[in-house]
């Protein structure tokens, strides 16, 4: 049996949806996060050393990672959800399974830190923080993801989906940054407001948010 080690608001939603659409059985074992640090618990580590979500395990295999879970899963049933091999989606598939994490994600993970860096600061050096903080999302942070957003409306100009006309898991994949970029208010354009329904449409992203339980980005 398949166990999923889900985190609140975190990656492993994905699986879960994923593991939805490939119709496989599963379980879920719930952690919650710090709620001061919003770090996952402790009890992670027990089950992948750096304690991080999402990792499933499946019997004595234990698979940590988005991206390698997305390929492990899928291999698992015969390539579901996967372009055919040497075809021009396929290119695309395997393109955006490793942007999403690669290049889409650091500047999200960016805003969240330099949004948060000036609230948590000492009150003496507050003011000054929030100067640098604020300065490093006026120059970088923002213009990089805006540079992101646009490249995603070019994207789905040429197809409903990422790997064009066939929904694939690299939109799982995506799935993520994107719903973590349109919550923060940061702008999405209607192209991806138009996926981001879609895919909060499909029955399966409703049975994963059932099993799953409350989820920030939905």
């Amino acid at each position: 049996m398949i166990t999923v080690h889900h985190l609140e608001n975190s990656r492993s939603q994905r699986v879960l949806w994923l593991l939805e659409e490939l119709g496989l059985a599963y379980e879920v074992k719930r952690y919650a996060r710090d709620p001061e640090t919003m770090l996952a618990p402790p009890e992670l580590r027990a089950i992948h050393p750096l304690g991080k979500s999402p990792v499933i395990t499946d019997g004595d295999v234990t698979v940590a990672e988005s991206g390698a879970i997305v390929e492990y899963l899928t291999g698992r049933c015969g390539g579901a959800l996967v372009p055919e091999a040497g075809s021009a989606a396929r290119r695309a598939y395997a393109y955006w399974l490793h942007y999403a994490e690669g290049s889409a994600m650091p500047p999200l993970l960016l805003k969240l830190v330099f949004s948060r860096l000036a609230p948590g600061s000492p009150a003496l050096v507050r003011p000054l923080v929030r100067r640098v903080a604020d300065r490093v999302l006026a120059r970088f942070v923002d213009p990089e993801l805006r540079r992101h957003a646009a490249y995603w409306e070019q994207a789905l100009a040429e197809g409903p989906w990422f790997c064009g006309q066939d929904f694939s898991a690299a939109d799982i994949q995506m799935s993520f940054p994107l719903e973590a970029f349109a919550a923060r208010g940061t702008g999405a354009g209607p192209r991806v407001t138009d996926w981001l329904a879609r895919i909060h449409a499909r029955p399966a992203y409703a049975r994963a948010l059932e099993r799953g339980g409350a989820y920030a980005y939905a």
